[in-house]
């Protein structure tokens, strides 16, 4: 992105001052907020309590007494726990709101189908966590804007404002969130999970065996002919030296890497996907760039620089296995649990083991900078409330907690005294996170007292971050990776019911065929020479049409204020 984002920063705004601010805008006209089609929008919820003369304010309204609550459950926290319950910040939460909650945790691994059978069923729970900006697994009916004309769930908007007077700050300080969390159609849909700072915005990127370049008198490659001379050195020269030239010199997934954070792709200045390219939508995979990225691959392939296996191993433990038994070179990954891990895990029994974050690399010296992951700070994931709960004022009282300095506290780094001390005003981790007695992983102490090691309906706060990568490589490669290009990021743009159904089919049929094709012509099964019959066939499917759908939802949102 252009623009940078600014720190958000927190003011301690007494309960009080909190109390007064909702009592004065409780006379407001609430309801006469009006949506993209100018008709006014009512919740069920806002209707049912009156007018907004009638409504109690926000410190007039009570915690609910109980809550039902689905969210999928962290892997971190499922190695240690049954239900968030065992967390000690929601213990926390409980005791000051008084609120007991009842977590619903999918099985692992079938989180969209349960999703789906819970839409289905029509019996949703109170509150419900989940990804509702995927644009994989959400048909037309699951959008957030028809699951709300749908009566499945709740327009927030006006309960918002009425009732969350610390996510309302947040919003008022920071209005290019509003804009995010907002639907064409003017709807709010979840209490967001938001990243507090552009620190938490880049984790993910190249990663190079240090000691295999430091072996072999490398340097660290930055453009696409460099990766290739390092790479093939791998191959022949033996850097791990087991004599047996075993070395994997670049480990890669489709998904996992060039979706995630552009890896490679991101040289020829596009992307696996959709991407806004000056306010243009284009699809990478028809680009006549795309050709040249697939002719790399294929001929790295050929030459036994990329594993022969890609293709088969989906599973991240086998990944893992490759990584930490001396077999790859060069992979991409995260800093924390991908970089870090790894140095963990290797360290005592391979003491020269040594990574370095590498730049993402220009296809050629002095070309322009290549595209790189990057994260919004809204991307769909939040917090929606059933239109079936009983009490949504409550309800959104309780989410709002979170947002509140002593709630984003508990979230963020857990229990003052136990999990962090408060040293000349920063929250600083103690050793049952840094050095676990129990010998956790810092990933698993962090989840057994607070949530902000991943997402949920809160601002994550950049001194996590700061604290949990603790090795200077993994602080090295998040600023090596800040360096990219995040100018084409496409927005977290909103489909129309209409437009979703228009196009649903036809990107599940388009993202099968990428797939399919990706794999033959790297593997050589498809020759480069057929790429202008494989685009043929793309605008055969309805690529074109779903061009122009996210066109028209791109000028919706560039024009949102």
């Amino acid at each position: 992105m252009n623009q940078k984002l600014k720190s958000l920063q927190y003011t301690l705004v007494s309960a009080t001052l909190l109390a007064v601010l909702a009592a004065g805008c409780s006379n407001s006209n609430n309801n006469n907020n009006n949506n993209a089609s100018g008709t006014a929008t009512t919740s069920p919820a806002s209707t049912a309590a009156g007018t907004a003369q009638d409504k109690p304010t926000a410190a007039e309204v009570k915690y609910p007494a109980s809550l039902t609550y689905w969210v999928q459950m962290n892997g971190n926290a499922g190695a240690i726990m049954k239900t968030y319950n065992e967390m000690a910040a929601y213990k926390e939460i409980e005791k000051k709101t008084g609120t007991k909650v009842e977590f619903q945790h999918p099985p692992t691994g079938q989180e969209k189908d349960q999703f789906n059978i819970m839409l289905a069923s029509g019996n949703l729970p109170d509150v419900v966590e989940y990804n509702f900006g995927s644009t994989v697994g959400l048909s037309a009916s699951q959008s957030p804007d028809a699951l709300i004309k749908g009566n499945q769930l709740l327009r927030l908007n006006e309960l918002i404002e009425q009732y969350a007077p610390n996510l309302s700050e947040v919003l008022k300080e920071h209005p290019e969130f509003r804009k995010m969390i907002t639907t064409d159609e003017g709807n709010i849909y979840v209490m967001p999970f938001l990243l507090g700072d552009e620190l938490l915005s880049v984790v993910n990127g190249p990663i190079f065996r240090q000691d295999w370049l430091d072996k072999l008198n490398l340097k660290v490659p930055t453009t696409i002919p460099e990766w290739e001379t390092v790479l093939t050195a791998f191959r022949d020269k033996d850097p791990n030296g087991n004599g047996k030239q075993d070395e994997i010199p670049f480990f890669m997934n489709l998904v996992g890497d060039f979706d995630l954070n552009h890896l490679l792709i991101g040289a020829w200045g596009i992307t696996t996907d959709f991407y806004n390219d000056n306010g243009q939508v284009k699809y990478g995979p028809i680009q006549p760039e795309y050709k040249e990225f697939l002719a790399t691959l294929a001929r790295w392939y050929k030459n036994g620089l990329i594993d022969k296996d890609y293709a088969s191993i989906t599973d991240a433990k086998l990944k893992d296995n490759k990584v930490i038994s001396n077999q790859v070179g060069a992979f991409s990954g995260f800093a924390g649990g991908g970089l870090g891990r790894y140095l963990t895990l290797v360290k005592e029994t391979n003491p020269s083991f040594s990574l370095v974050g590498a730049p993402y690399p220009k296809l050629n010296e002095g070309g322009a900078n290549p595209l790189g992951q990057y994260s919004l700070p809204f991307t769909g994931y939040g917090a929606a409330i059933s239109a079936q709960a009983k009490n949504p004022e409550q309800i959104v009282r309780w989410l709002d907690y979170k947002y509140g300095e002593e709630g984003h506290m508990l979230i963020n780094f857990g229990i003052e005294g136990e999990s962090y001390k408060m040293e000349n005003g920063y929250p600083k981790f103690t050793d049952l996170i840094m050095n676990n007695p129990d010998k956790l992983p810092m990933s698993q102490a962090m989840a057994k007292y607070f949530q902000s090691g991943w997402n949920g309906p809160f601002v994550q706060d950049k001194r996590v971050i700061e604290q949990y990568y603790t090795i200077p490589a993994q602080r090295e490669a998040q600023k090596t990776w800040f360096q990219a290009d995040h100018s084409k990021q496409m927005p977290s743009i909103a489909l129309s019911a209409d437009e979703s159904s228009k196009t649903a089919s036809i990107m599940n049929d388009v993202k099968t065929y990428r797939d399919e094709m990706f794999n033959k012509f790297v593997m050589g099964a498809e020759p480069i020479e057929n790429f202008d019959k494989y685009v043929q066939t793309m605008k055969s499917m309805g690529i074109d049409e779903a061009i122009k759908v996210r066109q028209a939802a791109l000028d919706r949102y560039l024009t949102r204020k």
